[in-house]
């Protein structure tokens, strides 16, 4: 009966050291998906924000000066996103292999 608990016990620990790296790899995945979508919606919002600067240059609510400045920190924000998706994905791609 002694015998049987302890190989009882033994095959739960057992169980969990295997499944345990299993579940927090599942984890990763779940944290590095919600961190693309985040990354997604903000290019889509910082593209938007693009466009509506050059839409309020043409109707003149911004001079050339204010349009340049404007225009120049937006794609530099917006390349900062790209770059942290191209991060991801080559992290995602040495994961795989």
């Amino acid at each position: 009966m002694d015998y049987a608990i302890a190989l009882a016990v033994f095959a739960l620990a057992v169980a969990l050291v295997v499944i345990g790296p299993l579940r927090h790899g599942q984890q990763g995945e779940a944290a590095e998906e919600a961190r693309r979508e985040d990354l997604e919606a903000a290019k889509e919002a910082k593209y938007r924000e693009i466009r509506d600067a050059e839409l309020d240059h043409r109707m003149g609510k911004l001079s050339d000066e204010d349009f340049r400045t404007t225009d120049r920190e937006l794609r530099s924000q917006a390349l900062e996103i790209l770059r942290a998706l191209d991060e991801l994905d080559s992290g995602q791609a040495e994961t795989r292999r």
